[in-house]
Protein backbone atom coordinates (compact mmCIF):
# COMPACT_ATOMS: atom_id res chain seq x y z
CA UNK A 1 0.00 0.00 0.00
CA UNK A 2 1.28 3.49 -0.79
CA UNK A 3 -0.13 6.94 -0.19
CA UNK A 4 -1.82 6.88 -3.56
CA UNK A 5 -3.84 3.77 -2.73
CA UNK A 6 -5.84 5.34 0.08
CA UNK A 7 -8.00 8.43 0.37
CA UNK A 8 -6.01 9.42 3.48
CA UNK A 9 -3.02 11.69 3.11
CA UNK A 10 -1.71 11.48 6.71
CA UNK A 11 -1.87 9.43 9.92
CA UNK A 12 -2.67 11.11 13.22
CA UNK A 13 -1.40 9.38 16.38
CA UNK A 14 -3.84 10.45 19.09
CA UNK A 15 -3.10 9.87 22.78
CA UNK A 16 -3.95 10.94 26.32
CA UNK A 17 -0.84 12.95 27.13
CA UNK A 18 1.16 13.26 30.33
CA UNK A 19 3.43 15.64 32.25
CA UNK A 20 7.10 15.83 31.35
CA UNK A 21 8.39 17.64 34.42
CA UNK A 22 7.42 18.57 38.00
CA UNK A 23 5.92 21.94 36.99
CA UNK A 24 3.60 20.17 34.52
CA UNK A 25 1.94 17.83 37.03
CA UNK A 26 -0.82 19.99 38.55
CA UNK A 27 -1.70 21.79 35.27
CA UNK A 28 -1.92 18.38 33.58
CA UNK A 29 -4.18 16.99 36.30
CA UNK A 30 -6.33 20.13 36.05
CA UNK A 31 -6.74 19.41 32.34
CA UNK A 32 -7.71 15.80 33.02
CA UNK A 33 -10.29 16.68 35.68
CA UNK A 34 -11.64 19.96 34.24
CA UNK A 35 -15.35 20.40 34.96
CA UNK A 36 -15.49 17.64 37.58
CA UNK A 37 -15.02 19.81 40.67
CA UNK A 38 -12.03 17.87 42.00
CA UNK A 39 -10.47 19.83 44.93
CA UNK A 40 -6.86 20.92 44.56
CA UNK A 41 -5.93 18.90 47.64
CA UNK A 42 -6.94 15.74 45.79
CA UNK A 43 -4.95 16.77 42.72
CA UNK A 44 -1.88 17.35 44.88
CA UNK A 45 -2.32 13.92 46.44
CA UNK A 46 -2.46 12.26 43.01
CA UNK A 47 0.43 14.45 41.92
CA UNK A 48 2.62 12.75 44.51
CA UNK A 49 2.47 9.61 42.38
CA UNK A 50 4.05 11.51 39.49
CA UNK A 51 6.68 13.10 41.71
CA UNK A 52 7.92 9.63 42.67
CA UNK A 53 9.03 9.46 39.03
CA UNK A 54 10.45 12.97 38.79
CA UNK A 55 7.12 14.49 37.74
CA UNK A 56 7.30 12.65 34.41
CA UNK A 57 4.81 10.23 32.95
CA UNK A 58 6.37 7.82 30.44
CA UNK A 59 3.45 8.18 28.02
CA UNK A 60 4.79 11.09 25.94
CA UNK A 61 8.20 9.44 25.53
CA UNK A 62 6.50 6.22 24.50
CA UNK A 63 4.33 8.10 21.99
CA UNK A 64 7.47 9.56 20.42
CA UNK A 65 8.93 6.06 20.19
CA UNK A 66 5.69 4.68 18.77
CA UNK A 67 5.51 7.48 16.18
CA UNK A 68 9.07 6.66 15.08
CA UNK A 69 8.24 2.94 14.93
CA UNK A 70 5.12 3.62 12.82
CA UNK A 71 7.15 5.79 10.46
CA UNK A 72 9.75 3.01 10.16
CA UNK A 73 7.01 0.47 9.43
CA UNK A 74 5.49 2.77 6.80
CA UNK A 75 8.87 3.24 5.15
CA UNK A 76 9.58 -0.50 5.14
CA UNK A 77 6.25 -1.21 3.42
CA UNK A 78 6.21 1.66 0.95
CA UNK A 79 3.50 3.69 2.70
CA UNK A 80 4.07 7.32 1.82
CA UNK A 81 2.08 9.09 4.54
CA UNK A 82 3.33 11.62 7.11
CA UNK A 83 2.65 10.79 10.77
CA UNK A 84 1.46 13.49 13.17
CA UNK A 85 0.93 13.26 16.94
CA UNK A 86 -1.55 15.06 19.20
CA UNK A 87 -2.79 14.63 22.79
CA UNK A 88 -6.01 15.20 24.68
CA UNK A 89 -4.53 16.57 27.91
CA UNK A 90 -0.98 17.81 27.31
CA UNK A 91 1.38 19.06 24.65
CA UNK A 92 1.33 18.53 21.77
CA UNK A 93 -2.36 19.37 22.10
CA UNK A 94 -4.62 17.87 19.46
CA UNK A 95 -5.97 21.20 18.19
CA UNK A 96 -2.41 22.48 17.66
CA UNK A 97 -1.56 19.33 15.71
CA UNK A 98 -4.70 19.64 13.59
CA UNK A 99 -3.76 23.26 12.86
CA UNK A 100 -0.29 22.14 11.74
CA UNK A 101 -1.84 19.44 9.55
CA UNK A 102 -4.07 22.04 7.91
CA UNK A 103 -1.13 24.37 7.33
CA UNK A 104 0.81 21.48 5.78
CA UNK A 105 -2.00 20.93 3.28
CA UNK A 106 -3.40 17.73 4.82
CA UNK A 107 -7.00 17.22 3.73
CA UNK A 108 -8.04 13.76 4.98
CA UNK A 109 -6.25 11.97 7.83
CA UNK A 110 -6.76 8.65 9.60
CA UNK A 111 -6.43 8.65 13.40
CA UNK A 112 -4.83 5.82 15.38
CA UNK A 113 -5.70 6.12 19.06
CA UNK A 114 -3.59 4.67 21.87
CA UNK A 115 -6.66 2.93 23.28
CA UNK A 116 -7.65 -0.48 21.98
CA UNK A 117 -11.25 -0.84 23.19
CA UNK A 118 -14.78 0.36 22.64
CA UNK A 119 -16.54 2.27 25.39
CA UNK A 120 -16.96 5.91 26.31
CA UNK A 121 -13.57 6.90 27.74
CA UNK A 122 -11.65 4.48 25.52
CA UNK A 123 -13.31 5.35 22.20
CA UNK A 124 -16.21 7.81 22.24
CA UNK A 125 -14.27 10.54 24.05
CA UNK A 126 -11.58 10.42 21.39
CA UNK A 127 -14.22 10.92 18.72
CA UNK A 128 -15.39 13.95 20.68
CA UNK A 129 -11.80 15.20 20.94
CA UNK A 130 -11.43 14.99 17.17
CA UNK A 131 -14.71 16.81 16.56
CA UNK A 132 -13.82 19.54 19.08
CA UNK A 133 -10.36 20.09 17.61
CA UNK A 134 -11.76 20.33 14.08
CA UNK A 135 -14.31 22.90 15.23
CA UNK A 136 -11.50 24.95 16.75
CA UNK A 137 -9.43 24.96 13.55
CA UNK A 138 -11.02 26.61 10.49
CA UNK A 139 -10.33 24.59 7.38
CA UNK A 140 -9.33 21.52 9.41
CA UNK A 141 -8.81 18.27 7.53
CA UNK A 142 -11.31 15.46 7.69
CA UNK A 143 -10.20 12.92 10.31
CA UNK A 144 -11.43 9.32 10.41
CA UNK A 145 -10.73 7.34 13.56
CA UNK A 146 -9.43 3.87 12.71
CA UNK A 147 -11.31 0.92 14.26
CA UNK A 148 -10.70 -0.43 17.75
CA UNK A 149 -8.08 -3.17 17.69
CA UNK A 150 -8.35 -5.13 20.94
CA UNK A 151 -8.79 -8.35 18.93
CA UNK A 152 -5.94 -7.82 16.45
CA UNK A 153 -2.81 -10.01 16.58
CA UNK A 154 -0.58 -6.94 16.70
CA UNK A 155 -2.12 -6.11 20.10
CA UNK A 156 -2.72 -9.60 21.51
CA UNK A 157 0.47 -11.39 20.43
CA UNK A 158 2.86 -9.07 22.32
CA UNK A 159 0.69 -9.49 25.42
CA UNK A 160 0.73 -13.29 25.08
CA UNK A 161 4.53 -13.27 24.86
CA UNK A 162 4.78 -10.90 27.82
CA UNK A 163 2.40 -12.99 29.92
CA UNK A 164 4.37 -16.14 29.12
CA UNK A 165 7.60 -14.38 30.11
CA UNK A 166 6.08 -13.14 33.39
CA UNK A 167 4.85 -16.62 34.29
CA UNK A 168 8.31 -17.99 33.52
CA UNK A 169 9.77 -15.78 36.24
CA UNK A 170 7.40 -17.15 38.88
CA UNK A 171 7.01 -20.51 40.60
CA UNK A 172 4.60 -23.09 39.23
CA UNK A 173 0.96 -22.40 40.02
CA UNK A 174 1.15 -18.63 39.54
CA UNK A 175 -2.19 -16.99 38.80
CA UNK A 176 -2.72 -14.78 35.76
CA UNK A 177 -4.36 -11.46 36.60
CA UNK A 178 -5.52 -9.26 33.74
CA UNK A 179 -6.10 -5.66 34.71
CA UNK A 180 -7.77 -2.66 33.08
CA UNK A 181 -8.82 0.84 34.06
CA UNK A 182 -12.05 0.78 36.04
CA UNK A 183 -14.95 2.95 34.87
CA UNK A 184 -18.26 3.94 36.51
CA UNK A 185 -21.02 1.38 36.09
CA UNK A 186 -23.19 4.16 34.67
CA UNK A 187 -20.70 5.02 31.92
CA UNK A 188 -22.09 4.59 28.38
CA UNK A 189 -20.99 1.43 26.54
CA UNK A 190 -19.55 -0.04 29.73
CA UNK A 191 -20.91 -3.51 28.87
CA UNK A 192 -19.12 -3.54 25.50
CA UNK A 193 -15.87 -2.44 27.16
CA UNK A 194 -16.08 -5.32 29.64
CA UNK A 195 -17.01 -7.88 26.99
CA UNK A 196 -14.00 -6.92 24.85
CA UNK A 197 -11.66 -7.02 27.85
CA UNK A 198 -12.92 -10.47 28.81
CA UNK A 199 -12.40 -11.82 25.31
CA UNK A 200 -8.93 -10.27 25.00
CA UNK A 201 -7.92 -11.73 28.38
CA UNK A 202 -9.33 -15.14 27.45
CA UNK A 203 -7.35 -15.15 24.20
CA UNK A 204 -4.07 -14.14 25.83
CA UNK A 205 -4.51 -16.60 28.70
CA UNK A 206 -5.22 -19.39 26.23
CA UNK A 207 -1.98 -18.67 24.40
CA UNK A 208 0.22 -18.02 27.43
CA UNK A 209 -1.04 -20.73 29.80
CA UNK A 210 -3.66 -23.00 28.24
CA UNK A 211 -6.10 -24.32 30.83
CA UNK A 212 -4.69 -22.25 33.69
CA UNK A 213 -7.04 -20.12 35.83
CA UNK A 214 -7.09 -16.39 35.29
CA UNK A 215 -9.03 -13.36 36.51
CA UNK A 216 -10.00 -9.97 35.09
CA UNK A 217 -9.64 -7.22 37.68
CA UNK A 218 -9.66 -3.43 37.65
CA UNK A 219 -7.54 -0.57 38.88
CA UNK A 220 -7.19 3.21 39.08
CA UNK A 221 -10.76 4.13 40.06
CA UNK A 222 -11.03 7.83 40.85
CA UNK A 223 -14.68 8.52 41.68
CA UNK A 224 -16.31 9.08 45.08
CA UNK A 225 -16.88 5.95 47.20
CA UNK A 226 -20.64 6.36 46.75
CA UNK A 227 -20.35 5.90 42.97
CA UNK A 228 -20.23 2.25 41.85
CA UNK A 229 -17.35 1.35 39.53
CA UNK A 230 -16.22 -1.86 37.89
CA UNK A 231 -14.84 -4.34 40.41
CA UNK A 232 -12.93 -6.12 41.84
CA UNK A 233 -10.08 -3.72 42.37
CA UNK A 234 -6.74 -5.46 42.04
CA UNK A 235 -5.63 -4.79 45.62
CA UNK A 236 -8.87 -6.25 46.98
CA UNK A 237 -8.52 -9.28 44.72
CA UNK A 238 -4.95 -9.87 45.87
CA UNK A 239 -6.28 -10.14 49.42
CA UNK A 240 -8.87 -12.67 48.26
CA UNK A 241 -6.24 -14.73 46.43
CA UNK A 242 -3.97 -14.70 49.47
CA UNK A 243 -6.83 -16.14 51.49
CA UNK A 244 -7.18 -18.90 48.91
CA UNK A 245 -3.52 -19.80 49.18
CA UNK A 246 -2.29 -18.24 45.93
CA UNK A 247 1.36 -17.31 46.35
CA UNK A 248 2.33 -15.84 42.97
CA UNK A 249 0.64 -13.64 40.35
CA UNK A 250 1.57 -12.53 36.85
CA UNK A 251 -0.21 -9.23 36.24
CA UNK A 252 -1.03 -8.42 32.61
CA UNK A 253 -2.23 -4.81 32.03
CA UNK A 254 -4.48 -5.86 29.16
CA UNK A 255 -6.35 -2.53 29.19
CA UNK A 256 -3.27 -0.45 28.34
CA UNK A 257 -1.24 -0.23 25.14
CA UNK A 258 1.87 1.16 26.88
CA UNK A 259 3.21 2.03 30.31
CA UNK A 260 1.97 5.23 31.88
CA UNK A 261 1.27 6.33 35.43
CA UNK A 262 -1.64 3.96 35.97
CA UNK A 263 0.80 1.16 35.19
CA UNK A 264 3.97 2.55 36.75
CA UNK A 265 2.35 3.60 40.04
CA UNK A 266 -0.96 1.78 40.44
CA UNK A 267 0.56 -1.57 39.49
CA UNK A 268 4.33 -1.38 39.93
CA UNK A 269 4.15 0.48 43.24
CA UNK A 270 0.72 0.15 44.85
CA UNK A 271 -0.37 -3.35 43.75
CA UNK A 272 3.15 -4.77 43.97
CA UNK A 273 3.49 -3.34 47.47
CA UNK A 274 0.21 -4.91 48.58
CA UNK A 275 1.25 -8.25 47.12
CA UNK A 276 4.51 -8.10 49.08
CA UNK A 277 2.58 -7.41 52.29
CA UNK A 278 0.45 -10.49 51.57
CA UNK A 279 3.42 -12.71 50.78
CA UNK A 280 2.51 -13.01 47.09
CA UNK A 281 5.25 -13.01 44.46
CA UNK A 282 4.37 -10.39 41.84
CA UNK A 283 5.59 -9.93 38.26
CA UNK A 284 4.05 -7.37 35.93
CA UNK A 285 4.01 -8.24 32.24
CA UNK A 286 5.19 -5.73 29.65
CA UNK A 287 2.77 -3.71 27.51
CA UNK A 288 2.98 -3.75 23.68
CA UNK A 289 4.50 -0.25 23.55
CA UNK A 290 7.01 -0.02 20.71
CA UNK A 291 6.80 -3.69 19.70
CA UNK A 292 7.07 -3.79 15.88
CA UNK A 293 3.92 -5.92 15.71
CA UNK A 294 2.01 -3.18 17.51
CA UNK A 295 3.62 -0.43 15.42
CA UNK A 296 2.38 -2.25 12.30
CA UNK A 297 -1.26 -1.95 13.39
CA UNK A 298 -1.94 1.49 11.85
CA UNK A 299 -0.77 0.24 8.45
CA UNK A 300 -2.83 -2.94 8.73
CA UNK A 301 -5.93 -0.99 9.79
CA UNK A 302 -5.43 1.38 6.87
CA UNK A 303 -5.23 -1.63 4.56
CA UNK A 304 -8.57 -2.82 6.00
CA UNK A 305 -10.14 0.50 5.02
CA UNK A 306 -9.13 -0.24 1.40
CA UNK A 307 -10.91 -3.59 1.59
Amino acid sequence: MDGGMTSHDALLLLSFGGPEGPDDVIPFLENVTRGRGIPRERLEKVGEHYHLFGGVSPINRLCRELKAAIEADFAAHGVDLPVYWGNRNWTPYLADTVRQMRDDGIRHAAAFVTSAYSGYSTNDQYLQDIARAREEVPGAPEIDKLPVYWDRPGFLDPFADAARDALGRLPDGARLLFTAHSVPLAQPNRELYVAELEQAARTVAGRAAPGAPWDLVYQSRSGPPSQPWLEPQITDHLEKLAGEGVRAVAVVPIGFVSDHMEVKYDLDVEAAGRAAELGIAFVRAATPGGDPRFAALPRLLLEETLD
